[in-house]
This record gives structure tokens, C-alpha cells and sequence, in this order.
């Protein structure tokens, strides 16, 4: 890699809203804030990143989310009383959590349009013109032995591109459900995405999700970006137009598991399949799961 080309030492995860599939339990409680067994979700998406090297985490939070800020905050009477109590194993646990990363907070601003474009939009003054940054959905979480951002840090190392784009293979008959990335085979160059594209008429079976490698001139491109699709501000359409404007971006088939916590099924299949992954608790709860006359 170039000596004056941008490190991966910033990352935006994007957690503003509603969460409304899941209400009446996301009303007062933000859904990324909801536990996979013992840890909220937008916690796992930080320990990825904190596992790929970055530094500086921004979290993009809208009106009722500040307990998000608290958590990644430190707990006096928490570790007071854990400490008293001599739960020592705990009390480490607990005062690593605010050491984890730098956390900055920015309130997603309600003159701006809805979509999953606002959210970097809101960050934008947190990002130099010559820096590169990771761009993820606070509700995606990845399985898998090398975490899903860095896989994406060595391939922009490696290739020295304006962005690298996550994707995840799935089944043919579920593509009109997805974004479906148009890419060239012979050197994984993104060329386009079709939204819930018909089946059988899918550029390929490849959807894209919340992990992204972008710099600057994604964000010139989104500050200029007229609201698509629905009246929101997507963030396809802002890498679209950039790779018409010159940038560079790749596509990369992540080498684990990408799970949304979107919904409640799928938040709960994340549920089990974290659990049977653990190894305090996965073997007892297969022996469970093994008991049930489904």
C-alpha cells in the first residue's frame, strides 16, 4: 500500500430508527440496543470494528436513543457495587466497555430526508477530503473467524480503491427480496445495483448489506444526491453515481455469515445461532433445542 494512502481508522455506524417491526418493545428501547444473549447488537457491531482495527467510532443516533450513549459510557455505581461485591470478572467487563474505541455521537437531523444515506450525511463534517472511513448498519451482524470489516480493509489495502462493498451469496428465489450487486467477474469491479430485481432476473446472486469501505468522494457525491426511490436518500444510488464520476469501487464476497436482526424472525434466528456459537452455554442449549417436538 502507498505510504499517503488512507488507513481504515474511522468508522460511522448508522443506528437511527424506529425499529417499528418491533413495537411495542422498541418504543422506548432502540432496537440495536436489544440483547444477543448478554450483549446489545449495536455492541457486537462495535467489537467488530474494534477487532479490525479501528480507532474512532462514530454512532449516528436520533431523539430517545441516549441510552446507546450510555452504555459505551462508564457505570460509577455499577462498578461501585460489583466491585463491593467482589464480582471482579464483571467489574473488568464492565470498565473495558468505555476503552473500547474514541466514541462520538451526531443526532441525525429531522430537516434531513429519510434513508440509509442520511446517516453519513449527517457525519460528513467528521471526515476529511482525503480520508477513508467504514460505513456500517448498526443491525447487521456477521459470523465469521475474520471479522467482516476487516476482510474489507485488506481487499481497499490491497487494491487501493475508493470503496469495497460486502456482499453475501443467497439463493436465486430470494433475490427480489435484496439489493443485488451488477459486478465484473474477472476483477470483482462494481458496476450497479438492481433493488428487488425480479427472479430469474437478477444481474447475480450476490446482495449487498451494511459494510462498506468509502471516502470522500462518496460523501461529495451524496451532499449533491437528489432523494430516490421512495422519496429517501439511499446510499446505492450516491455509490452508483460516484462510479459514473470515476471512483473505483469492489465487491466482496465475505468469507462467514451475514445475519439481520431487521425483524423479529430473523432477530431471533441471530438469537439462537449466537447461542449455539458460545461456549459456556451452546452445548447445553443444543441439548435443549434437541428436546423440543417441533
Amino acid at each position: 500500500m502507498k505510504k499517503n494512502f488512507p488507513k481504515i481508522k474511522k468508522a460511522i455506524i448508522a443506528v437511527a430508527g424506529y425499529g417499528t417491526r418491533f413495537l411495542p418493545a422498541s418504543k422506548n428501547v432502540p432496537k440495536q440496543m436489544f440483547p444477543i444473549i448478554d450483549k446489545p447488537i449495536i455492541h457486537h457491531v462495535v467489537d467488530e470494528c474494534v477487532a479490525s482495527g479501528i480507532e474512532d467510532i462514530i454512532i449516528v443516533t436520533q431523539a430517545g436513543q441516549a441510552v446507546m450513549e450510555d452504555h459505551f459510557d462508564t457505570h460509577v455505581e455499577l462498578e461501585h457495587i460489583l466491585d463491593k461485591n467482589g464480582k471482579e470478572e464483571l467489574l473488568k467487563t464492565v470498565k473495558e466497555i468505555p476503552q473500547l474505541a474514541n466514541f462520538v455521537y451526531v443526532r441525525q437531523k429531522k430537516n434531513y430526508p429519510y434513508g440509509n444515506g442520511t446517516p453519513l450525511l449527517c457525519a460528513a463534517p467528521l471526515i476529511d477530503d482525503n480520508e477513508a472511513f467504514a460505513y456500517l448498519f448498526g443491525d447487521d451482524l456477521v459470523m465469521s473467524k475474520k471479522p467482516c470489516l476487516r476482510q474489507l480493509i485488506e481487499v481497499y489495502e490491497k487494491e487501493e480503491c475508493d470503496g469495497v462493498i460486502a456482499t453475501q451469496e443467497i439463493s436465486p428465489d430470494v433475490v427480489n427480496k435484496y439489493g443485488i450487486v451488477k459486478f465484473n467477474p474477472e476483477n470483482n469491479e462494481f458496476e450497479g445495483i438492481v433493488e428487488k430485481p425480479e427472479i430469474g432476473k437478477a444481474p447475480s446472486n450476490l446482495a449487498e448489506f451494511g459494510r462498506f469501505i468509502l471516502n470522500y468522494k462518496t460523501i461529495k457525491e451524496l451532499k449533491k444526491l437528489d432523494t430516490g426511490k421512495g422519496g429517501e436518500l439511499w446510499l446505492t444510488d450516491t455509490i452508483t453515481k460516484a462510479k459514473k464520476n470515476g471512483a473505483r469501487f469492489l465487491i466482496h464476497k465475505i468469507e462467514g455469515e451475514w445475519m439481520t436482526t431487521g425483524d423479529p424472525l430473523t432477530y431471533m434466528q441471530t438469537q439462537v445461532k449466537f447461542a449455539l456459537e458460545r461456549p459456556d452455554i451452546g452445548e447445553e442449549f443444543k441439548k435443549f433445542l434437541k428436546t423440543l417436538k417441533l
